[in-house]
């Protein structure tokens, strides 16, 4: 396939004018060099996206760099054995929209580190419609499980539920056999929440309370939020629970004694999604494909746009004002 001489691309620049984003016309040789060129068909929205598109948060180490953390398409160019053209490949993370251009552009030049074989049972689309957020989830889940979590320890608390992280968490986790209690600030996404598969729905005040230790009502989770709720979410874990960090919408800040360490043995485990291994990049990627692959994408995905409507929805992230994910169609 003939790679045009010039492409749109949602492109981010800090300079003499200040913190400025959007599409522009752009070549090949503009972007980071790699051995793997691919024509993109879809990315998503995550709020890492959104930071860094509006520069509300310091996301980029460098500039100007394409935006989009998430892209989906298909090899057109390798110097790579193993990434031949025509292959159906994906890629989140690995410094996208960090350090090197990312998936907001027609054709995205690539480290061949980066790319992984998109998985048989997913399609572009959909393997967007998870992205970094789906992948986090995943991750979350398979570090649950490497610490010894089973069903049977109580259901998982899922905090940011209608989020694309928590959305898809507690997707996830009932694919994998586990009750799964959705606690969300958004009482009218009840029912969103609870068609994912959520036992219960729950509000942001069960995760108010301020002592260091309180009954144990909970067998784990995934937190979103940061803060206050993550602090309040440890000290309700039961003994042996593990609860996962992976955002930090409320706070970046922990403040907390030792108590559910030392008395109950809780574990609190982080995730790295933009650098996690290829190993493990590929063995999450396959279940995401396979046996956790959600039952409700279609639900989940609740927004469509193009290239042109990335600053709108960034806002829309921002301000709190949407739930689940939205995929960005590039074609």
């Amino acid at each position: 396939m003939a790679i045009p001489d010039r492409f749109n691309a949602f492109r981010i620049h800090q300079d003499d004018t200040g913190y400025h984003a959007g599409l522009e016309p752009i070549g090949l040789a503009q972007l980071n060099p790699g051995e793997v060129v691919i024509r993109a068909h879809w990315s998503s929205v995550n709020y890492k996206d959104a930071l860094a598109g509006t520069g509300k948060g310091r996301i980029l180490r460098r500039f100007p760099l394409v935006g989009g953390i998430d892209v989906a398409g298909t090899v057109v160019a390798s110097t790579d054995t193993a990434c031949r053209e025509g292959d159906a490949v994906l890629a989140t993370g690995c410094g996208l929209s960090e350090t090197r251009d990312g998936g907001y552009s027609p054709y995205v030049r690539l480290a061949a580190s980066a790319v992984i074989r998109q998985p048989t049972g997913l399609t572009p689309r959909e393997a967007m419609i998870l992205g970094t957020a789906g992948f986090t989830a995943a991750l979350a889940l398979v570090r649950m499980l490497d610490n010894r979590q089973t069903p049977a320890h109580g259901p998982l608390a899922v905090t940011g539920a209608t989020g694309g992280v928590g959305s898809l968490a507690v997707d996830i986790f009932t694919r994998a056999g586990f009750e799964v209690h959705a606690i969300s600030g958004k009482p009218d996404q009840a029912d969103y929440l609870r068609g994912l598969g959520a036992r219960e729905v729950l509000p942001r005040e069960v995760l108010a309370t301020t002592r260091p230790m309180e009954s144990a009502r909970f067998g784990g989770g995934l937190d979103n939020a940061g803060g206050a709720m993550l602090t309040s979410l440890l000290a309700q874990t039961v003994p042996y629970g593990s609860v996962v960090s992976a955002g930090l919408a409320a706070s970046a800040e922990l403040e907390m004694t030792v108590m559910p360490f030392i008395i109950r043995g809780v574990s609190l485990i982080g995730v790295s999604s933009s650098s996690a291994p290829r190993e493990l990049r590929e063995a999450v990627w396959e279940k995401l494909g396979g046996a956790w692959k959600p039952a409700h994408l279609d639900a989940i995905c609740t927004g469509e746009i193009g290239l042109d409507g990335l600053p709108a929805a960034f806002d829309t992230l921002l301000a709190g004002g949407n739930h689940g994910r939205t995929v960005v169609r590039i074609d």
